[in-house]
């Protein structure tokens, strides 16, 4: 098929290990659309990071639906807030932060996969909230 659709009532949310602040919300990934890349929203609790990462041939792009943090790439720092976006290119160690009073969500692209759809499908997975559908449908 030359299209692939979900919708906000389909959609399945996952952590990845049970000690991590954030969770993942699949758009796009091998298991859904058969998609070579992987799009999620990213959802950070208050105080939420990611562990210090790297990708050996991804990109990995954040675009901020809501809220707002901190990104730190390779040493650098950088305030994110609701409307930018960040590029991560392959090879830097970045962790993203939620800095705010609220939650902080992310439509997070992967290109290549690099099997993150396979990693976030593997964890536990999570119940969304009011405050997590209100973002996700507008």
């Amino acid at each position: 098929m030359s299209f692939f659709k979900a919708s906000a009532d389909q959609l399945e949310a996952f952590r990845i290990s049970p000690a991590d602040s954030n969770y993942f919300v699949m758009l796009f990934d091998r298991e859904a659309g058969d998609c070579a890349s992987v799009a999620v929203v990213e959802i950070f609790t208050v105080g939420g990071r990611t562990p210090p990462n790297t990708h050996r041939d991804a990109d990995e792009m954040f675009f901020v639906l809501s809220g707002e943090g901190r990104a730190i790439c390779d040493g650098r720092e950088t305030t994110v807030r609701k409307g930018d976006a960040l590029l991560v290119k392959p090879g830097a160690e970045h962790i993203v932060e939620n800095t705010g009073s609220s939650k902080l969500y992310t439509l997070t692209v992967m290109m290549p996969d690099e099997e993150f759809g396979a990693l976030i499908r593997a964890g536990e997975r999570v119940e969304l909230d009011a405050e997590d559908r209100a973002v996700l449908c507008g």
